[in-house]
């Protein structure tokens, strides 16, 4: 396990005191946040895979973890917690619908969540959970009207609507998996989606396919460019051409103030956005033109994400703490 101090200083303002749980393909992130929204400690722990069974690994992480903030920290105590995880999930249900990347089926996370901590969960997507942090804290809280996109492995967004977040029945904000190219086969089993085209996954994927050559992921490939590799640049200029048709997409149907990126290829910050622009600028004509932006908070956005709408559920019930 790894801990780490509060990211100074990150503070989410008064209210409950709360955890928080960001699951990932590769690890958990864990976090608790005291009443004054002061985030006493993150902890991070390899995600458990095994087969059919990740989901159970999981949530027994997910009890030990909130067993050690009770031992680490007794003076705090959390009245609810929030969960996050990837692939598809249902947020009133509470149930996690399928990963592709983690294996699990219909299982119920929120309800075993909840025995496991002996408290009430708020459940939802990891880039919902993290849209939410943007929205509230971050780059993209001057904004009623606003999407955040992350690209990462995959990609896809959280979107809000005169300040309320859109969740469609847990299918809202899957931009990656519009059509935006004749190819190739993506892991949904559509051809030519944003995903298999501009994700960071896809970018090393493609470069190494046309190459031979492996590298260690998008921002390799976007170095290489930048050094004259002819094979990079054709690759990351594909990759904008995709983002951009995707975001006037975006534009034309919602008109958002802005669009906020985050996950791996935001680090490309100037690299990314002021290409991207121009590309967008050529697309769109009278529509309203958002503020491309990065995103704020940094690596751990998600947990702070599940921490919040811990707090939310908390206020929705007048939950208080039990010594």
């Amino acid at each position: 396990m790894n801990a780490t101090p509060a990211p100074d200083p990150m503070t989410l303002g008064e209210g409950s005191a709360v955890l928080g749980f960001d699951v990932g393909g590769t690890d958990i992130k864990a976090a608790l946040v005291d009443t004054a929204g002061r985030v006493c400690e993150v902890v991070r722990v390899a995600t458990p895979r095994d087969g059919e069974h990740t989901a159970d690994g999981v949530i027994a992480a997910v009890g030990e973890l909130g067993r050690r903030f009770r031992e680490n920290h007794p003076e705090v105590l959390p009245v609810a917690a929030g969960l996050l995880l990837p692939g598809e999930v249902n947020d009133e249900t509470g149930i996690g619908v399928s990963s592709e990347n983690l294996g699990w089926k219909n299982y119920p996370f929120r309800d075993r969540a909840e025995s496991a901590l002996s408290l009430p969960v708020a459940f939802s997507h990891d880039v919902r959970g993290a849209g939410v942090a943007e929205h509230r804290i971050g780059a993209a809280a001057p904004f009623e009207d606003v999407v955040v996109m992350v690209i990462g492995t995959g990609i896809s967004g959280a979107i809000f609507i005169q300040g309320k977040l859109l969740v469609g029945g847990g299918m809202a904000g899957e931009m990656g998996h519009s059509k935006v190219a004749d190819g190739p086969v993506c892991v949904c089993g559509g051809h030519g989606c944003l995903e298999a085209v501009a994700s960071a996954g896809a970018i090393a994927r493609r470069y190494t396919r046309a190459t031979g050559v492996a590298v260690s992921g998008a921002k390799d490939v976007l170095d290489r460019a930048a050094v004259g590799d002819v094979h990079a640049q054709e690759i990351w200029d594909s990759a904008l051409d995709a983002l951009a048709l995707d975001v006037s997409h975006t534009v034309a149907l919602l008109a958002p103030e802005a669009v906020v990126f985050g996950g791996g290829l935001s680090q490309a910050g100037a690299s990314l956005l002021e290409p991207l622009g121009r590309r967008l600028d050529t697309l769109l004509t009278f529509h309203r033109r958002p503020r491309l932006l990065c995103a704020s908070i940094g690596e751990n956005t998600g947990v702070i994400g599940a921490a919040l709408i811990a707090r939310d559920l908390a206020n929705e019930r007048g939950l208080t703490p039990c010594a």
